[in-house]
């Protein structure tokens, strides 16, 4: 990372197990809140929805962690496909959600932002997917802590500086994974590096890079484009996100690490409790 911090134990252990998303938390099991909006909270702007009369956006169904479908109010529209943005990701969300539910969890309402939206945008794109904004939110903050680490700012235009690069993936302490991108992502010939807020690996990055705000162009240090572009990647590799098993096997390819694993999980449940109890 910048400022020699290392990755959040990125590309370490094996996979963590199911039990872990099955362990029950606030009275709503784990594996029913992982790829989800808060405990079901759907972030979209649905204003013929009457629950959308208050503060607290729609409700799914507790047996389904689902993003709900976007009302006449939310965003149908999103990025359409790698790279190919039709709505910047950040305008997606109730702004109303949003304020509440940063100041319930935590999160930097910028940074909320971004995953949320991501997360509507790959409903979309991946309606069969369930990835939520606490998921795309835990990453975040195991990663990168929002955007944050090492003293990194998110700027209003979703960009993070100073750039966050990880240590160069070179076997010692963490995997092996020789240069394959010539260092046009991490700067690194030698070695490839975890690069951005979401820390993508150059290989991942090209396969799977998303322009989330509508620029053109599909930057990683930028929270919008790295956001969608993971909740792309989960959805191409998980399925369906709403499944333990299928969650667990998403995340573990974003990072095959159990600790990782279980600091996810325990983040994007604790997302989800304080977003529900808002």
């Amino acid at each position: 990372m910048t400022g020699g911090a290392a990755p959040s134990h990125r590309w370490l252990l094996p996979a963590a197990t199911l039990a872990l998303l099955v362990s029950g938390t606030a009275g709503v099991t784990v594996g029913l809140t992982l790829g989800l909006s808060g405990s079901g909270d759907d972030p979209t702007t649905a204003v013929t929805d009457p629950a959308t009369t208050s503060s607290a956006p729609r409700l799914t169904s507790p047996s389904s962690p689902a993003s709900s479908p976007a009302g006449p109010g939310g965003a149908a529209s999103g990025s359409t496909s790698a790279g190919e943005s039709t709505a910047p990701v950040a305008d997606l969300a109730d702004p109303a959600w949003v304020s509440a539910t940063a100041a319930a969890t935590g999160i930097p309402e910028r940074a909320l932002t971004a995953y949320a939206g991501a997360s509507i945008a790959a409903g979309t794109t991946h309606p069969g997917c369930g990835i939520g904004w606490n998921t795309l939110a835990a990453i975040g903050m195991v990663e990168s802590e929002h955007g944050a680490l090492d003293g990194a700012t998110l700027a209003a235009d979703g960009t993070v500086s100073p750039r966050i690069i990880g240590v160069p993936l070179d076997g010692r302490g963490v995997a092996e994974i020789a240069d394959t991108d010539r260092g046009e992502l991490d700067g690194d010939t030698t070695w490839d590096r975890a690069v951005g807020p979401m820390q993508f690996i150059p290989a991942t990055w090209a396969e799977h890079a998303a322009d989330g705000n509508g620029d053109g162009t599909a930057d990683v240090h930028n929270l919008d484009d790295a956001a969608l572009t993971a909740a792309l990647h989960l959805c191409a590799i998980g399925g369906d996100l709403t499944q333990p098993d299928s969650w667990v096997a998403a995340v573990s390819a974003y990072n095959a690490g159990r600790d990782y694993n279980t600091r996810v999980a325990e983040a994007a449940t604790t997302y989800a409790t304080a977003a529900g109890a808002a």
